[in-house]
C-alpha cells in the first residue's frame, strides 16, 4: 500500500503542513512508514497564531491545471 503526502511538495512552497503545526515531529516518516500519533485524535497540535496570520493575508487561489502539449491533463 502506498503513502500519498504533499509534504514538500512544489505547489506548498511558503504554505506547507509544517507552517501551521507545533509539533512536526509526528510527520516524520520512518523506514517508509508515518509513526501512529501518540496524542489524542489526530495528535496535531495546530499553531493557532500561524494559522490566523496567514489566512489573513491568503490570497483568492484556484487549483491549478498543467497540460501536456496535446491538452491532456498532466499532473492531477
Amino acid at each position: 500500500m502506498s503513502q500519498a503526502q504533499s509534504l514538500g511538495i512544489h505547489y506548498n512552497k511558503d504554505a506547507d503542513l509544517f507552517d501551521y503545526v507545533d509539533n512536526p515531529d509526528m510527520f516524520r516518516y520512518q523506514a517508509g512508514f508515518a509513526a501512529l500519533p501518540s496524542r489524542p485524535g489526530l495528535g496535531v497540535q495546530i499553531n493557532e497564531e500561524k494559522l490566523k496570520e496567514k489566512s489573513e493575508k491568503a490570497k483568492t487561489w484556484k487549483n491549478p491545471v498543467w497540460r501536456n502539449e496535446d491538452g491532456t491533463v498532466a499532473e492531477w
